[in-house]
């Protein structure tokens, strides 16, 4: 009887999810990180007002804003190791060619205790392009670190002021892994869920064409199970293996009737 009234639950939370699931494309998430290469100053502050990446092959088009925690960066807090999350976002999974870094007004440097303004480009404040070119794999998520190199980036002119010209370079790695697959019957509607050990790590449902992808998987063996409404028998797959930056796919699942 309890087995019977967790399978009604869960055709009731499936009934809810498929609603959202029809219309789900294929998308990957990017998290965008500031870190720093170390200079010889107390503090070089950065005003960063937005970040965006750049979808697809067409440069006039294609750009997508992150929800930033707009503000002002002390670079030389980013230092050995060190990063901080700027902001992040969902993007169709495939190509990213750019980032663009937007910075604002309040940009500073404190030399020998003393602060100065640090004269920032209006080309830079209108957006610094950086280059990307990566391919992202549905499911996955990538982290982008903006690596500044403090002491390239500032210049002294020679009446004493500072000018902030950024060298940056970027570089991205993978986060985690997936799986995928797809169930039949589709009106079998199970949960499925990526176990590892006594935790489960991953849940979702899948669609109604019976497609199912469990994101944000770190590196390891799982064990993946599937329940499905109270027509079908629940089953489940071993030694399911899943690596950083790749989707595993079990290609057809299929579930036998009660």
């Amino acid at each position: 009887m309890i087995l019977k009234t967790v399978k009604l639950f869960l055709i009731g939370l499936t009934t809810v999810f498929l609603v959202s699931c029809d219309s789900d494309e294929k998308t990957a998430k990017v998290q965008i990180s500031l870190t720093d290469a170390p200079g010889d100053y107390q503090e070089v502050n950065v005003d960063i007002q937005g970040v965006e990446v750049h979808v697809g092959e067409d440069e006039n088009s294609g750009w997508k804003s992150l929800a930033v925690d707009k503000g002002v960066y002390n670079l030389l807090e980013l230092t050995n190791g060190l990063d901080t999350l700027l902001g992040e976002i969902e993007i169709p999974a495939g190509k990213i060619s750019q980032v663009r870094l937007i910075l604002g007004d309040e940009n500073t440097i404190k030399v020998n205790g003393e602060v100065f303004d640090l004269g920032t480009p209006s080309a830079q404040q209108s957006g610094l392009k950086l280059q990307v070119h990566q391919t992202l794999a549905e499911g996955i998520t990538y982290k982008i670190l903006l690596d500044f190199d403090v002491a390239r980036s500032i210049v002294t002119t020679g009446n004493g002021s500072y000018k902030l010209k950024p060298v940056i370079r970027t570089i991205t790695e993978a986060q985690d892994g997936a799986i995928k697959g797809i169930v039949v019957p589709a009106e079998s509607t199970p949960a499925i869920y990526a176990i590892s050990g006594i935790d489960t790590v991953g849940t979702t449902y899948t669609d109604a064409s019976g497609n199912f992808l469990i994101r944000g998987l770190p590196t390891g063996s799982y064990v993946v199970s599937f329940e499905p409404n109270v027509k079908y028998l629940s089953t489940q797959k071993e030694g399911v293996q899943v690596s950083v930056g790749s989707v595993t796919d079990l290609g057809t699942v299929t579930l036998g009737l009660d």
